[in-house]
């Protein structure tokens, strides 16, 4: 995109505003990567902190693993984990201006005790 380009497109109002945070999640606690309730709950409370609205949680034991599936009326939040290699994959994407994938995506990171992360944003807005 050029300067123009750019500051026009900053410019525009958008008509859906839609922000998605995920990201890899390396040397997690394995104990709480297996720990399915656990996960649930962090999940719930990472929708509460995230301002946005719960409406079903799923989740599934694959494995070792574990995975969390939020439906909110926003969109969703989504965890898998693989214990036996320390590592979880965090999916939180959500539609308007009240919420707060951010914070819902590092509260997660923290309860499971993540050492390293790899954070990625995508805009997912429509600009008419």
């Amino acid at each position: 995109m050029t300067g123009l380009a750019t500051l026009e497109y900053q410019e525009q109002q958008p008509k859906v505003i839609g922000k998605h945070v995920y990201g890899n999640l390396y040397g997690c606690d394995e104990e709480v990567l297996m720990d399915e309730e656990l996960l649930r709950e962090i999940v719930v409370n990472a929708v509460k902190i995230g301002n946005m609205t719960l409406l079903d949680v799923k989740s599934w034991k694959i494995g070792l693993g574990v995975s969390v599936l939020a439906i909110v009326l926003e969109s969703h939040v989504a965890v898998h984990t693989w214990p036996e290699y320390g590592f979880a994959t965090v999916d939180v994407y959500s539609c308007g201006s009240h919420t707060d994938p951010e914070s819902a995506f590092d509260y997660i990171a923290k309860m499971l005790k993540a050492k390293r992360i790899v954070r990625n944003y995508a805009d997912r807005s429509y600009l008419e």
